[in-house]
């Protein structure tokens, strides 16, 4: 053979061979699933189980629940906690307790300090965080609202929430439930001398507007059909 025409046989070769890989098509290449949406938060009241309400404000008709001192988190505030994914938040305000005295504002005897200190518990009596309000009462200014329920002037209670604490506890999503118990109350009057109280059943502080902000948990698949 020539030459010249085994040249051209090579070259005839090549470029059947290049035009045989323009005309080769790809796979296509699979289209990326967009990733889930994010679930939005959701914040509700928790049911709750109030061991000691003091009643309704007469003025903001919020409930006030006392928190009792204990150690067993069953005799606490429970909060039942909805499903969900990931850590939540627990809020709550956090108040102190004045039994007012109309007779001691006038003289001007009123005056007492007040720390307030509770535990966020499992219910396992792991503990989650602690909660401190603290508070100085003079006057009936100093009071949040007066509680409804009982004997006195305008049938309110001798016992009113004073002082405010918002409190914010991060509650991890494997709890199904929380318990709120008293620790400790130091109370500082005119004579200054501090008085601590932690006997169990002692009301050392009062919550309220309890809310609970998560994301739900996803809705569980539908489950498989037997044949």
């Amino acid at each position: 053979m020539r030459p010249a025409i085994r040249i051209g046989l090579v070259l005839l070769g090549l470029s059947a061979t290049v035009a045989a890989a323009q005309t080769t098509k790809k796979p296509p290449v699979p289209a990326k699933k967009p990733p889930a949406p994010a679930v939005a938060l959701t914040k509700l009241a928790p049911p709750l189980t109030c061991p000691a309400p003091l009643g309704i404000g007469v003025k903001t008709k919020i409930s006030f629940c006392e928190i009792l001192a204990g150690r067993d988190p069953e005799g606490g505030v429970l909060i039942k906690l909805p499903s969900r994914r990931g850590p939540a938040t627990l809020t709550f305000d956090l108040h102190n307790l004045q039994l007012y005295s109309e007779e001691q504002v006038k003289a001007k005897r009123a005056y007492a300090k007040y720390t307030a200190t509770i535990g966020v518990l499992t219910m396992d009596n792991t503990l989650i965080s602690r909660a401190v309000v603290q508070s100085e009462f003079r006057t009936a200014a100093d009071l949040i609202d007066r509680v409804s329920g009982g004997a006195g002037p305008g049938g309110v209670k001798a016992v009113a929430p004073t002082g405010v604490e918002s409190i914010v506890v991060t509650i991890p999503d494997t709890e199904e439930q929380v318990s709120l118990l008293g620790e400790k109350l130091v109370v500082e009057g005119m004579t200054g001398s501090p008085s601590t109280f932690t006997q169990a059943g002692r009301p050392i502080a009062v919550i309220s507007n309890v809310m609970f902000e998560y994301r739900p948990a996803p809705p569980k698949p539908p489950a498989k059909k037997t044949r």
